[in-house]
């Protein structure tokens, strides 16, 4: 399949089903939060550095966190004991700590801008440990219907990043939610109990989690 240069007056995306096996499906287009909400919603997701022009991904396999999969072990256990949780009260911290662990990042201003207006709306959300008082870890994601689409995590102290995974399962299984779309394949997920399935079980899955309301709001 021709990888499609996408138009800025144009949110049609290539059907992610036919992307090749690495996922790069699309390049170009705008970062609105239409089309980011668009591109999510279809199963697809923006990963580039700053010096190219937006990627658009749709991988195969995808990375997936079933709710009652996570594992939590013992020195996990002791962990969580360690640290406060809250949801929502740093966003812009959260995501600019995100992009500052790491030497090449994908989080542009463009995309803070983006997905803090999407925060502003009660769709993004951000999971916070803290320790001492002190922001030492967390996550930012999108919530749509029932499932939430990870973006990236931090961890300034050892187990901060994975204390907030867990809050995260434990809030959205009180929400009903079905699962978290960890995208791309990573050691640190894996050993938290997320699996690869194939994209186009992937896409079914998402396409029935879709079919709830978007619960809108601060958590």
């Amino acid at each position: 399949m021709l990888i499609l240069r996408l138009d800025d007056d144009s949110l049609d995306f290539p059907n992610p089903r036919f992307a090749h096996q690495e996922g790069l499906l699309a390049w170009g287009g705008d970062l609105s939060p239409k089309r980011i909400l668009k591109a999510y919603r279809s199963g697809i997701f923006p990963w580039f550095n700053e010096a190219s022009p937006p990627l658009w991904w749709s991988p195969d396999p995808r990375m997936v966190l079933f709710l009652d999969d996570i594992k939590i072990s013992k020195s996990l256990k002791k962990s969580l004991k360690k640290f406060e949780i809250k949801f929502d009260t740093n966003f812009l911290h959260v995501i600019q700590l995100c992009k500052n662990s790491r030497e090449e990042s994908w989080i542009s201003d463009e995309l803070i801008e983006v997905f803090y207006s999407l925060h502003v709306k009660g769709l993004a959300h951000s999971v916070e440990s803290y320790y001492d008082g002190e922001l030492v870890g967390g996550l930012y994601g999108l919530y749509l219907g029932g499932v939430f689409c990870g973006e990236s995590m931090f961890a300034l102290r050892r187990d901060a990043s994975k204390v907030a995974l867990v809050a995260l399962v434990e809030k959205l299984k009180s929400l009903g939610s079905d699962f978290i779309d960890a995208q791309v394949v990573t050691a640190h997920l894996k050993s938290m109990g997320a699996k690869e399935i194939k994209r186009d079980d992937f896409l079914d899955m998402l396409k029935l989690s879709l079919e709830k309301d978007d619960r809108r709001g601060r958590w």
